[in-house]
């Protein structure tokens, strides 16, 4: 185990305990996996911020030290950015894809987006996904591409994340204030250090892309506990659906609760070893920008339960055609007072919109 400076003079069991969650891995060996998403970073930081420990909060400055960055607003033009409205509100935009989805292999599509709207009194959270085949305009990237209308995630194949940022600003006029990315295919590690979650699977179906050697798995109706691997075939299927990527979306949402239910409940907090092992699942499939403070945010998120999100999905018409292309319609009217009022950080007229 290497040395490090310590932050402080604590007792002996404190100092026991930061010791054995000092991360492993070597500086400069970063996993390059920062291109792919989901929401875990979010629900992590308030876990860690709700225990309550010093240890814990020595910890997450040495995992925060070795977390990859990514510079997410370089390039955007600040006269094209929304205002900010309502001060001391947070919007963290979320993406990345699947990385074990086998029709991913380019790895340069951001296949899950959620906008974040954290507001100025910490009391709640609102995630807002947007389907990834939203028919928006792109607004053009410094190399030229884009400048026209297509589907959402074709801004991060066209120009990263920067472009998906001034995408996802114009479509929705909401300043992006933060930028998290999660290694979507992480979610089996993060289930597996919790010993598995609980999930009601309303209706039955089977995966066709699954993580069992014959490529298929059986999801059967009722309350059941699931593993890593079944865990991520039941949130990343899409294809098992007449109206695909909406399923997809719920079934993530499901199992982003059910791990922060398990985390909360579980012992989780109160383990050094199940924290450790939690925690460095999830920083391993974890990147942010390079201003976001993780310390700062997981205090000020101490407080957030399950109870306390809100999941929503953009408003939409469902889905059709403009040209060969299967896109998803934005219910332009519905989407614009949705989004008006996170701008504002109105959180009722949010719930009463996302209805």
């Amino acid at each position: 185990m290497r040395e490090r400076q310590s932050y402080a003079e604590p007792d002996t069991q404190i100092l026991d305990f930061h010791r054995e969650l000092e991360p492993t891995d070597k500086p400069g060996k970063r996993r390059p996996r920062w291109q792919k998403i989901t929401l875990i970073t979010l629900l992590v930081l308030a876990l860690i911020g709700g225990g309550g420990m010093v240890a814990g909060g020595l910890y997450l400055r040495s995992v925060e030290s070795g977390i990859e960055r990514v510079d997410a607003f370089e390039g955007v033009p600040e006269e094209s950015r929304p205002q900010v409205v309502a001060k001391g509100a947070l919007n963290i935009m979320m993406l990345g894809s699947d990385s074990r989805d086998p029709n991913n292999s380019s790895g340069s599509r951001a296949d899950t987006i959620i906008l974040a709207h954290l507001p100025a009194d910490r009391s709640s959270a609102q995630l807002i996904s947007i389907p990834r085949d939203t028919w928006v305009n792109v607004p053009k990237s410094p190399e030229g591409r884009g400048g026209r209308d297509a589907k959402i995630n074709a801004s991060y194949a066209w120009g990263g994340v920067p472009l998906m940022v001034q995408t996802v600003e114009k479509f929705t006029g909401v300043r992006v204030d933060h930028v998290t990315m999660v290694d979507f295919a992480g979610f089996k590690d993060i289930v597996d250090a919790l010993g598995g979650i609980e999930i009601t699977v309303d209706k039955g179906f089977t995966s066709t892309h699954s993580l069992n050697p014959d490529g298929r798995r059986e999801f059967v109706p009722g309350r059941q506990t699931m593993d890593g691997a079944a865990a991520l075939d039941y949130a990343r299927e899409r294809y098992a659906f007449a109206d695909g990527d909406f399923t997809r979306i719920k079934h993530q949402q499901q199992v982003i609760k059910a791990i922060l239910d398990k985390a909360a409940s579980g012992g989780t907090l109160a383990s050094p070893t199940k924290l450790n092992s939690f925690v460095r699942a999830t920083a391993d499939s974890v990147a942010v920008d390079e201003s976001m403070s993780l310390l700062d945010l997981a205090m000020e998120l101490r407080h957030l339960r399950s109870g306390n999100l809100g999941f929503f999905t953009c408003p939409t018409k469902g889905t059709g055609r403009i040209g060969n292309e299967s896109v998803v319609l934005a219910d332009k009217e519905k989407a614009k007072r949705l989004f008006d009022a996170v701008r504002r950080d109105a959180v009722p007229e949010i719930l009463s919109a996302a209805k």
